[in-house]
């Protein structure tokens, strides 16, 4: 299956649609982008259809509702979790400054302090 994200004019994600394979096929038996977009348009109404990858192989994410698609680096965005938070070039996934500790037990686990600007311990 393929997967298509909707973009508003913003090139913000607002639904993801799945479409059969048979429908992107060319008579070459390889798969069109376009021929996904159009096959959409067909069934929705003319919209702009960006496809995604469930799997990430391409466009860097697999797109969700509220995502942004940057057309210069040709991937999809999630949403900033935090204004301190920086954008990772190579995988375009927000990241904060501090690595965020690595969980020593089941019950414990950690949570962003915006305001402190650190990891918090929280127990699950």
């Amino acid at each position: 299956m393929a997967h298509f994200a909707k973009l508003d004019s913003n090139n913000i994600v607002t639904a993801v649609h799945i479409v059969n394979n048979n429908a992107l096929i060319k008579a070459d038996g390889t798969e069109s982008e376009l021929k996904g977009k159009n096959f959409l348009n067909s069934l929705y109404g003319p919209a702009e259809w960006v496809q995604t990858s469930y799997n990430g192989n391409f466009r860097k994410n697999y797109a969700g509702v509220g995502y942004k698609y940057d057309i210069t680096r040709d991937a999809f965005i999630p949403p900033k979790p935090f204004d301190s938070w920086i954008l990772n070039e190579t995988t375009c996934v927000w990241e904060s400054s501090i690595p965020r500790p690595v969980e020593s037990s089941a019950n414990i686990g950690y949570a962003w302090d915006e305001a402190n600007l650190e990891w918090v311990e929280i127990n699950l």
